[in-house]
Parts: C-alpha cells; sequence; structure tokens
C-alpha cells in the first residue's frame, strides 16, 4: 500500500516517540511505501521549529523513510469538486497525483468529513483506522 502522510502525521511522528511514530515503523516493516511532497515536508518543518526545535532530528530520520515526490498542483477537478479547505487542496492533490492508495491525516478539523471516503483513488484515513486495518 502506498500511503501519503500530511503535515501534522510527520510532526507528531517526529515531536513524540509514541503512537504516530509507532505506526509508520509498522507500515514500512510491513512493506508498505510512505510518502510525502515538498509542501507537507515545509509544513512539518515549519512548524517543529517552532513549537518542538528538539525534535528535527527526529523528523529528519522519519524523512529518510520517506518517498519524497515533487510538489503537485491543484487540478481543477479537485477545486470544483472537493469541499476542502485551501491549504489542504494540495495535500490531497499531491496523494492523488503520487497514485496513493491512503491519505493519513489526523486533521479532522479539515478532513474529517472525508475520513473513509475514497477521491480519485485515494482512501482518507485518521491514524487510528489505520493501525486498526493493520492488526486486523
Amino acid at each position: 500500500m502506498r500511503v501519503f502522510l500530511d503535515a501534522n502525521i510527520l510532526f507528531s511522528a517526529a515531536k513524540s516517540d509514541g503512537a504516530v511514530r509507532e505506526l509508520l515503523s509498522l507500515l514500512v516493516d510491513g512493506g508498505h511505501e510512505l510518502w510525502a511532497d515538498g509542501y507537507v515536508v515545509e509544513e512539518s518543518r515549519r512548524n517543529i521549529a517552532l513549537k518542538a526545535p528538539d525534535s528535527l532530528e527526529a523528523l529528519a530520520a522519519i524523512l529518510g523513510r520517506v518517498t519524497l515526490g515533487s510538489i503537485a498542483g491543484l487540478d481543477a477537478e479537485l477545486n470544483a469538486s472537493i469541499a476542502l479547505a485551501e491549504k489542504d487542496r494540495p495535500v490531497l492533490a499531491a496523494a492523488i497525483r503520487h497514485r496513493c492508495d491512503v491519505l493519513i491525516t489526523g486533521d479532522r478539523l479539515h478532513f474529517g468529513a472525508l475520513y473513509g471516503k475514497v477521491i480519485e483513488g485515494v482512501e482518507i484515513l485518521a491514524p487510528a483506522a489505520v493501525a486498526a486495518r493493520l492488526i486486523r
């Protein structure tokens, strides 16, 4: 499975050696591909630098296990058909462009209404939903 990581997932995994970091390790160990692009990487770096600068090294280590794709442009169809905040549209567009199966995001405010839905081949899931699938 090809999994696109939202910036909040990278942030959480870098900031704490907890459940999200363990989920990413389980995905990699299970043969799944982790993906991100420059847009989410820069957002996560910026937030780590502001809120938890001691975690920049952990972020770099995590990114070493992630395939970094090019920054995706917005598709007109995506803009017209998906009710999503402007800042989050590039995230979904990147997951689609990089042919990911899943977009993992903890952003319930902006993506919550889309949890469990498949948009252009990408299923949007919370980290807990991905973890539940792994332990079935």
